[in-house]
């Protein structure tokens, strides 16, 4: 008999909820569709002692243990999409790097990129299926588990994001490290981001084909790049990313779904990401709705954008807080969501207060 994380990518169960997918298409919905970026998380007490003693890489490298992570908060509150376990640094392991989760620190690289050629060390080619294997094998459990109760999101970090842990060892203020590459080596930062590129392109077919209905891209660090090295830097591989992703799943005969980017800070880029082949564009805390809806027009569905500290108010205060964003980024072509992740020392009543405002003030909206 089949072990658990020998299912097939196939015979998915029929999906109940629509409500995420709708959204991102641009459709009408019966409510804005709700769901939170480190939504599986430690916040959850389920979640600490589903990972107590367990290294973190280890976790990742476990079907079982992601699926169950992915579904947790499912168990918990009404939400319209579950996104996957993982982390955005497989991709560096995969490559070659060797990346560790230190408590307290964060990741750490104990050999970063020191300088061009140290690229000489990264494998020239990456086989996503057997590197990043384990990935896939808990995308398609989780789809088989979560028996078509809200369609699972996949995810990957965004080339320069990648580019500056591998380049900073870990994580920084500044990514001046990562910075100095672009000013000084920049053939050989292309060359790297170029390489990202190529292994995310796989990476996020290998996602769909295993069973994901929607892709997130991560920019977390696009804030420390000013409008320039964004636009050399990071803008034209977060375009070939949707190009040739969308590309490849025609030419293998997969689904299209809803890619997502999500570039923290780069307000001033709101208007080129919004023509950069992505569905939908997820908005950090820092930027009014209304001046979001200018920038992007009608072209894509927004995501986000509450403070995640605004769930340290009470709930009161929260429900206000959400009905005053419905009623700012209006209810079609909306996805709701935080403008980060959750943080590990939230309490998860007042994340249900959060979910359950948008769907109240939302649903009451269209009546």
């Amino acid at each position: 008999m089949a072990q658990p994380e020998d299912l097939l990518p196939q015979n998915f169960p029929d999906l109940k909820n629509d409500t995420f997918l709708r959204a991102a298409r641009g459709e009408e919905c019966r409510h804005v569709p709700v769901w939170c970026m480190r939504q599986a998380g430690r916040y959850l007490p389920e979640f600490r002692e589903t990972r107590a003693a367990q290294d973190f890489f280890a976790t990742c490298r476990s079907p079982e243990i992601c699926c169950e992570l992915t579904l947790q908060p499912l168990r918990r509150f009404p939400l319209d999409a579950a996104i996957i376990f993982s982390d955005i640094l497989v991709i560096p392991q995969a490559l070659g790097m060797d990346v560790r989760m230190e408590p307290g620190r964060g990741p750490v690289f104990p050999e970063p990129l020191k300088g061009p050629e140290d690229l000489q060390k990264l494998k020239p080619t990456v086989d996503v299926s057997q590197e990043l294997g384990y990935v896939f094998r808990a995308i398609t459990l989780t789809r088989h588990k979560i028996a078509g109760q809200v369609p699972l999101i996949g995810f990957t970090g965004a080339p320069w994001t990648l580019m500056t842990y591998m380049i900073e060892g870990g994580g920084s203020n500044t990514m001046s490290k990562a910075k100095r590459w672009l000013y000084q080596n920049p053939s050989a930062s292309h060359q790297l981001l170029q390489n990202l590129t190529d292994v995310i392109v796989d990476y996020l077919v290998g996602q769909v084909a295993a069973g994901a209905q929607a892709l997130q891209v991560f920019e977390s660090h696009a804030g420390c790049l000013g409008p320039r090295q964004f636009d050399d830097f990071s803008l034209p591989y977060l375009r070939e990313i949707s190009r040739r992703v969308k590309q490849k799943l025609n030419a293998e005969g997969l689904e299209q779904v809803p890619m997502i980017v999500f570039a923290k800070d780069a307000h001033y880029a709101l208007e080129d990401l919004s023509q950069s082949g992505y569905e939908v564009v997820g908005l950090d805390w820092t930027i009014r709705p209304q001046e979001a809806r200018e920038k992007a027009g009608k072209r894509v569905t927004l995501q986000g954008n509450l403070d995640p500290c605004a769930l340290y108010a009470s709930k009161e205060n929260i429900e206000e807080m959400v009905k005053k964003m419905l009623e700012a980024f209006g209810c079609r072509s909306y996805i709701a969501n935080l403008g980060h992740g959750l943080y590990p020392d939230m309490d998860p009543e007042h994340v249900g207060a959060f979910i359950s405002a948008v769907h109240k003030y939302s649903e009451k909206k269209e009546n």
